[in-house]
């Protein structure tokens, strides 16, 4: 059965090259970002780093790795997702040719494994095309890890010998995952149907693919339900995954949406419209495999950038109307530990609340259950963080060996106690006394009270402190003279010009993160839209071939196919957006009921690029494809049946 598989593929190559091609591209993304994985697992902090350098490198050693395993799962959907949707295509299109195995004597499971075979040999020549390929993802991987500041300078990855014959396992199980489904579905052919020349073409929306699109569009809907009622932390969980699961369930019922969404989007009157028109309400499979790649690019791309631009908006809204303070001082801590009371004895002053925030080990639980991560802390003094948060509620009880629950705590609350470690001090298990609202944007999981740490740890530490001004106080020369107290390097802006500063610099680290979690992912989404456009319109030379020798010039027929392309692609790209509206609602929904405010951010220069590429890409494919596709005269085509 292996032989007539590899026989099938010699004599089809041109069908599987988009196939071979998704493997590829999808094993040199998964093997760039394990190699980087590994890198990031294993890495030590530089010699000579002090104890809270140490600290703050396992932080963002955490972040990268986090990171990184996100872009490693996507990549593996992605490729099951485009695989499936090329096979099922491919398959679909030999329905007659398997109908003549079963006519001469093969069984379903003879069926099956033919296509399983054929899915081996792609998954192993994908796979070995992809590892090489590898080399040079691994490369601008890295170089945009490093770009957007979440790998040091000069990080690497270190080839290890075991990933090649790991790659090859896991392209071959992602295109043997990717064309099961398609394999059962061939193996049901009924030959004798299949064979005659009047039969309709094989029932796309069968009642499994029914059930799954339904279940997982109950599943948005329920999440969307459920935002608000998970907090900040677990509301915006909820709203992310919202545009996952609703576009996938508009890939999976792409069947029925897409051809009457894009027949409706090809302008009434003229030949070119109606033929058109005629080929989507006819190959419906054609343009759900064309659009499925699109609704799930568009879906997550604009869902995930516009929940980062509109959690980053609400969190910067949030710290507004919760902050009473006119200046904010940036500087660093000294030795002594007096720069609060320094800038509290300017005049003009008449109160400051000075914060330091670090990265620290925490320990929750005990026992067995006991877990440490490295989360962020923030050293205050109790009083002056009340006068500058007045939402914050009593701080009385921070005092000593005690913390309180921040606004970005997670795992701890009133009650509770939590381990605490920074650098190489170890404060040991500390009760947590009181807590304080959770913000949207998230932020340091405890505050502990100034003193408890010692001043030369914080030295050199990044401190900001909130400054109110006294009644008829001069703006100016408070400012000058906060300048000149803050020490070498303060710098003195206005609270608003603060927020605007924090809100932009919030704004680029998502950014950055979504770069690189979701821009190698979409290029791959993207390349799967092309093969399908590819291998869509390639095997129409006959039909176009019909369409010439009825009347239409080669113009008009590549003209008809890239209209249609279009219209296919106005879908996608619509039924994109409707997913992503999911986790827009969802978002509204969850800062409206965390904050009172409804807050929404949407990245435009990001959907007129998408939209603006996506028309553009299939254009320019479905052109030059229409175009090879014509290139022999109709008569030579229509003579001899392919």
């Amino acid at each position: 059965m292996l032989q007539l598989s590899w026989a099938g593929l010699r004599d089809r190559w041109t069908s599987f090259a988009g196939a071979v091609l998704t493997v590829c591209l999808g094993v040199a993304l998964v093997q760039s970002s394990l190699l980087l994985l590994l890198a990031s697992a294993t890495a030590d902090a530089p010699a000579g780093s002090g104890p809270v350098a140490q600290v703050r490198f396992e932080e963002a050693r955490v972040v990268a790795v986090t990171v990184l395993a996100v872009t490693l799962a996507l990549a593996a959907f992605l490729a099951v997702f485009v695989i499936a949707s090329t096979f099922a295509f491919t398959v679909d299109q030999r329905r007659r040719d398997l109908a003549l195995l079963r006519l001469v004597g093969a069984g379903r499971r003879q069926v099956v494994r033919l296509l399983l075979g054929e899915a081996l040999l792609l998954g192993v020549l994908g796979s070995l095309a992809g590892s090489a390929l590898g080399t040079g993802v691994v490369r601008v991987q890295t170089w945009l890890m490093v770009r957007v500041g979440l790998l040091p300078a000069g990080a690497g990855a270190r080839w290890h010998a075991w990933v090649l014959p790991a790659c090859v396992g896991v392209g071959t199980a992602l295109a043997l995952a990717g064309v099961f489904l398609a394999a059962r579905r061939a193996a049901r052919v009924r030959p004798l149907e299949a064979l005659d020349a009047e039969e309709e073409p094989a029932r796309v929306m069968t009642r499994g693919r029914w059930t799954t699109g339904v279940l997982l569009g109950a599943g948005a809907v329920v999440l969307l339900a459920l935002s608000p009622l998970g907090g900040p932390a677990g509301g915006r969980a909820m709203a992310v995954c919202v545009s996952l699961l609703a576009a996938l369930a508009l890939a999976v019922l792409a069947p029925v949406a897409v051809p009457a969404l894009a027949g409706a989007l090809v302008p009434r009157g003229g030949v070119l419209g109606d033929l058109a028109r005629a080929n989507l309400r006819d190959e419906v499979r054609r343009s759900a495999s064309t659009a499925a790649p699109l609704i799930v690019l568009v879906g997550l791309l604009l869902g995930q950038s516009g929940a980062a631009w509109s959690y980053t908006e609400a969190a910067v809204a949030q710290l507004r109307s919760t902050t009473a303070a006119d200046l904010v001082v940036e500087s660093t801590a000294d030795a002594d530990g007096a720069l609060a009371q320094r800038l509290s004895a300017v005049p003009g002053v008449g109160s400051a609340s000075s914060e330091v925030e670090l990265p620290a080990a925490l320990t929750t639980g005990s026992g067995e259950t006991a877990f440490t991560g490295i989360r962020r802390v923030l050293v205050v003094d109790p009083g002056a963080y009340e006068r500058a948060h007045p939402t914050s509620g009593s701080l009385q009880a921070l005092r000593g060996a005690a913390v309180a629950a921040g606004p970005g705590a997670l795992e701890s609350s009133t009650g509770d106690r939590v381990g605490v470690r920074v650098g190489q001090v170890d404060l040991g298990p500390l009760p947590v006394v009181a807590a304080v609202p959770q913000a949207v944007g998230g932020g340091p999981a405890l505050l502990l009270p100034a003193g408890l740490l010692p001043a030369e740890l914080l030295q050199g530490s990044a401190v900001r402190t909130f400054v109110q001004l006294q009644g008829g106080s001069d703006r100016r020369q408070v400012a000058a003279a906060l300048t000149a107290a803050g020490g070498r390097g303060a710098r003195v802006s206005d609270v608003q010009d603060w927020l605007a500063r924090s809100a932009q610099q919030a704004g680029s680290s998502d950014t950055s993160i979504l770069v690189v979690v979701m821009g190698l992912g979409a290029s791959y989404a993207l390349i799967g839209v092309v093969n399908a456009g590819v291998v869509a319109t390639a095997a129409r030379r006959r039909e176009f071939a019909t369409a010439r020798a009825s009347g239409l010039t080669r113009r008009q027929v590549v003209g008809s196919a890239v209209l249609e392309t279009w219209a296919v692609s106005g879908a996608g790209l619509l039924l994109g957006a409707l997913a992503a509206a999911g986790t827009l609602a969802a978002v509204l929904i969850a800062t409206a009921s965390a904050t009172g405010t409804a807050s929404i951010d949407l990245p435009w220069p990001l959907v007129a690029a998408v939209v603006t590429g996506a028309f553009a890409v299939t254009g320019a494919t479905s052109a030059w494809t229409a175009w090879s596709a014509t290139r022999t005269a109709p008569v030579q085509l229509l003579r001899a049946r392919e």
